[in-house]
């Protein structure tokens, strides 16, 4: 028995260490265009129902904390199809390492924004460019097994969150200043994947 429990361990190790070699194709590209069209929509809600977002927080985190989970939600549902689809037996392994890459930035994002609202309110104009600078540490994570080009992603979030911190003040609480980062940013991952998954039919 205690042949057998070594055995399947060895057997896990070795579906690991395969599934941190190959490139995870569970990210669907329409799917991530869909969540920049999601972002576009949000910044439009928040210009007609939060026009003041400085003095009105919790309708601006309403906004875009909601769109953030319904966008989730519809890229895991995707992950999950396309996975056991594309990496078949190795789905499991491929879905677990793409969250184990992401979800820290994710936490991270998620108590900082907690910390800085209860403890610091008068910096919260900073919350809308660290989400921005955190999203892009998560995509650095993962850029390990996703296509080479998907660091411009990264280098395009960091940039712009940056630039909202730079700003000083609650003009990062525009509604664009995270409709058009996350908007174009959506749509070059997507572009991304999409070109990656053409290059692989090509050579295939």
């Amino acid at each position: 028995m205690n042949d057998l429990h070594k055995a399947l361990g060895e057997i896990s190790s070795i579906r690991m260490q395969v599934a941190r070699s190959t490139e995870f194709r569970g990210y669907g590209p329409a799917t991530l265009a869909t969540t920049s069209v999601f972002a576009v929509i949000a910044a439009g809600v928040q210009a007609w129902r939060v026009p003041d977002a400085a003095h009105h927080l919790a309708g601006y985190l309403a906004v875009w904390v909601s769109t953030a989970v319904v966008a989730s939600a519809l890229a895991g549902v995707e992950v999950n199809r396309r996975s056991r689809r594309v990496h078949s037996g190795m789905s499991d392994e491929m879905i677990r390492m793409a969250v184990e890459q992401f979800l820290p930035s994710a936490a991270a994002g998620l108590l900082l924004t907690i910390v800085v609202l209860r403890g610091v309110p008068g910096v919260a104009w900073m919350v809308p460019g660290l989400w921005q600078v955190i999203f892009s540490l998560g995509i650095f994570a993962s850029c390990r097994f996703l296509p080479r080009a998907m660091v411009a992603a990264g280098v395009w979030y960091l940039l712009t969150g940056l630039v909202l911190i730079s700003f000083g003040d609650a003009r990062a609480f525009s509604p664009w200043a995270m409709g058009i980062p996350f908007g174009v940013g959506q749509l070059l991952v997507a572009g991304v994947l999409l070109g990656s998954a053409k290059k692989g039919e090509h050579e295939s």
